[in-house]
This record gives structure tokens, C-alpha cells and sequence, in this order.
């Protein structure tokens, strides 16, 4: 029972780390290299509309614990159950869509820009270390 509720615990925490892992990574951006594959592999099982592994083996281990089943998976257990909604809902599945894509989307899209701005300032930077006596570039002591 322990190690079914353990299994629970840690879902949860995929999931909200999948939701809101590419926000953290805004202050650690090497948080990317495990919240990226995360996200897609989260993504690809909910597209494809396959069962979650984790979820399967939370049932597995509440069965071998005598502990009852649940329908409707993860999500729909402990979140939109309580809620009254429907996790097979075309606006509930829209809503999720939509507030995992929209996190993630904007934290990724200000990261990609960070990275480009970073490089745009390092090759002029770097062109104006080269070249000491050109107009209109910083020197990399002057940046």
C-alpha cells in the first residue's frame, strides 16, 4: 500500500514538473535536459491515447495491496474527479492542452530568446575584441 501511494506521490510530481519545469528552468536552464524529454515523452502517451505506465503500475501495486481501482487515470482520479469534471471532456482536454502548451510555450520562448540575444552579444563581443579600432562595437572589457 505504502509503495502504491509512493508511486502516486511521484506522478504527481511528473506531472507538475512537466507543467511547470520549463518556468523553474528560466533560473536553471540545464533543468531542460530532463524536463524536455519529460514533457514529450508525457505528451506522446497522451496523444497517442495509450495508458500511462505509471499509472498502471500505481493500479498494480493498489491491487497486489488490496486496495481498490480507479478509473479514468491519473488526472482524472485525483484532480478532475474531485472536481466534478469530466477528464474525457473535449473542454476539460482542451484546458489541459492549453494550460500545459501555454506554461511551457512562453517559458521555452523566452529561453530560446535569452539564448539568441546571448549569442547575438557574444559575436559582437567577440568581433569587437578582434577588431579593436571598429566603430559601433564594445570591446569584450567595455560589455
Amino acid at each position: 500500500m505504502l509503495l502504491a501511494h509512493a508511486v502516486a506521490v511521484l506522478h504527481a510530481v511528473a506531472v507538475l514538473f512537466m507543467l511547470t519545469g520549463a518556468l523553474f528552468a528560466l533560473r536553471r536552464p540545464r533543468l531542460l535536459l530532463v524536463h524536455a524529454p519529460l514533457s514529450l515523452a508525457i505528451l506522446g502517451i497522451n496523444l497517442v491515447g495509450a495508458d500511462c505506465p505509471v499509472t498502471d503500475l500505481e493500479l498494480w501495486l493498489r491491487a497486489r495491496a488490496g486496495m481498490p481501482g480507479y478509473d479514468g487515470g491519473f488526472l482524472g482520479h485525483y484532480l478532475f474527479q474531485p472536481l466534478g469534471l469530466d477528464v474525457g471532456a473535449g473542454d476539460t482536454q482542451i484546458g489541459i492542452y492549453t494550460v500545459a502548451l501555454g506554461l511551457n510555450g512562453l517559458a521555452y520562448a523566452v529561453l530560446a530568446t535569452r539564448a539568441f540575444r546571448r549569442r547575438s552579444r557574444g559575436a559582437v563581443t567577440r568581433a569587437g575584441a578582434e577588431r579593436p579600432g571598429r566603430p559601433g562595437l564594445r570591446r569584450a572589457e567595455e560589455c
